[in-house]
């Protein structure tokens, strides 16, 4: 069974991303699920999540953590373990684990991960399957969060788009507040199979994925991966 894994610098949607997410479940018309918890189930961004998915070959399904007992028959475990595809949304990571520790909607994902429900989204929901990075959930500065640990690296959305962070990402990973890890443009993505980098992917040639670690010499590097154009209006 495959373990697989879709992340990308930004959390809005787009077709391609999706698309390619949908494709890799291997199923004809696969169910693909959002969560959109990060946002606080942000309306505008669950109709853009309808109005992408209206445009391939899916069944969209959005989970919400707003619910009771009373509507909700079936478990989060339930739930999750009929998809084929999950995608996470952008908005506040630390917020977001919080509520998915306290209705176990962490160890339904794991356990759907290692049965080979494709994992992915972007912003929070790229971040929050490493093991940590930075994030703008709390108050006035970036600060580092701890991550699920799907993959045992860390990760830093936003890389080209908001100054502070390629800086402060290089920064953690010298200091040893933050390990080796995976940085995306906003507009790239990284395939991960069974934890290792299968390709990635970008929706232009000025947006890369990275590899960032420290060399021998105690200097940071980035390793650009091979990107695979791929037209946001395919």
């Amino acid at each position: 069974m495959k373990r697989q894994l879709l992340i990308y610098g930004s959390g809005r949607h787009t077709v391609p991303f999706l698309k390619y997410m949908a494709e890799v479940t291997g199923k004809n018309k696969p169910n693909l699920c959002f969560i959109p918890t990060a946002s606080g189930e942000d309306q505008d961004y669950i109709d853009s999540f309808y109005e992408v998915c209206a445009q391939i070959n899916v069944v969209p399904h959005v989970i919400s953590v707003w619910i009771n007992s009373y509507d909700q028959k079936e478990s989060f475990d339930e739930v999750i373990s009929k998809m084929d595809a999950i995608v996470v949304g952008g908005g506040n990571t630390l917020n977001m684990l919080a509520i998915w520790k306290a209705q176990s909607i962490d160890a339904a994902l794991k356990k759907a991960y290692n049965n080979g429900v494709v994992m992915g989204g972007g912003s929070a929901g790229s971040l929050c399957w490493f093991n940590g990075g930075t994030t703008d959930s709390r108050p006035k500065e970036l600060s580092i969060v701890e991550g699920m640990k799907f993959i045992d690296k860390s990760h830093c959305p936003h890389y080209n788009s908001e100054k502070s962070r390629r800086p402060l990402y290089h920064k953690n990973i010298i200091s040893g507040q933050l390990s080796d890890g995976y940085a995306c443009d906003d507009r790239s993505a990284i395939h991960f199979i069974n934890e290792e980098v299968s390709t990635s992917i970008s929706l232009d040639d000025e947006n890369h994925s990275y590899y960032v670690h420290i060399k021998s010499d105690g200097a940071i590097e980035e390793v650009q991966l091979p990107n695979t154009i791929v037209s946001e209006f395919d």
